[in-house]
């Protein structure tokens, strides 16, 4: 039986909505004008626009006429119409999971490059399962031991998009707090921190580290993950996970924004060198 949850949306549903918003745009018409021309429901072409709900294809078709849009262009929107639904990295109990985070992980799998900042936690694609396990289980302190391993294995299974054979380009900024802190035991961390002296290894990983003695920084007012995606077409969508909700951003203005924020971390962040030492010293430190 269905829970009556909006499936998330995909990353080429989306790029479907923005090209519609952008051809209606161009012709200046309102979404009102837009309806009364082509007898489109109102509150369909908000959601279509707004990629929570995929065109049907005689919908789109009366869009693209009313657009005037090129053979061109019609014939990729259909072709994207058509392949929207496409959610391989879907496995069954990933339906328990909330919607915002199924969303996420889905447009992490089709992702270019991840670029993530945290202040409390090692990034997830960079967490050993004892350390997911530990943050886990200390965030949700009222979860099921069923529901803590389940997030637990979601959380491995996005890992392998780092070990593919065209990989996932992850550049990690963290607060020095993330490596210091007592995550499940002086064990786990050890183990953390030499797992991550392994992923830095590859060069397709960036992880730098923000000292204490930094002082303050843009990064406190909270963490976030700007990604791009192979395609530029695509729009490039940045997360936030605040305690009012989980929040995906896309305008030109909130992506400068955190594209700013992130430049701005990277200059005040310990190089990749000497990230790297500070790590040595945090896994000899738990020895």
């Amino acid at each position: 039986m269905s829970d009556g949850r909006r499936p998330p949306p995909t990353v080429r549903l989306r790029r479907l909505a923005a090209e519609l918003r952008r051809l209606r745009a161009a012709t200046d018409l309102t979404r009102e004008e837009v309806t009364e021309k082509t007898g489109i429901n109102a509150a369909t072409l908000y959601r279509v626009e707004k990629a929570q709900a995929k065109p049907q294809k005689r919908t789109l078709l009366a869009l693209l006429d009313l657009y005037e849009a090129a053979e061109e262009q019609r014939a990729n929107l259909l072709a994207i119409q058509r392949g929207s639904d496409d959610r391989g990295w879907l496995r069954p109990y990933h339906a328990e999971l909330y919607e915002e985070y199924a969303a996420y992980i889905g447009f992490e799998a089709e992702a270019h490059t991840v670029r993530n900042y945290e202040s409390l936690f090692i990034p997830g694609l960079a967490q050993t399962e004892p350390y997911a396990r530990a943050v886990i289980r200390g965030v949700l302190p009222t979860a099921s031991q069923k529901a803590i391993e389940q997030r637990v294995q979601v959380r491995m299974e996005r890992q392998a998009l780092l070990a593919k054979e065209d990989p996932l380009r992850l550049w990690a900024i963290v607060d020095e707090a993330a490596v210091r802190r007592m995550v499940g035991s002086s064990e786990v961390m050890r183990e953390q921190a030499l797992h991550l002296l392994q992923l830095v290894q590859e060069p397709h990983i960036t992880f730098q580290v923000i000292p204490f003695d930094k002082g303050a920084h843009v990064g406190m007012s909270g963490s976030f993950v700007h990604m791009d995606f192979p395609d530029p077409a695509d729009p490039e969508v940045v997360y936030v996970d605040t305690r009012a909700g989980d929040v995906f951003l896309e305008s030109e203005a909130e992506l400068r924004h955190y594209k700013s924020m992130f430049e701005h971390l990277q200059a005040v962040a310990m190089g990749p060198n000497d990230s790297a030492d500070l790590l040595t010293k945090v896994a000899e430190a738990r020895d």
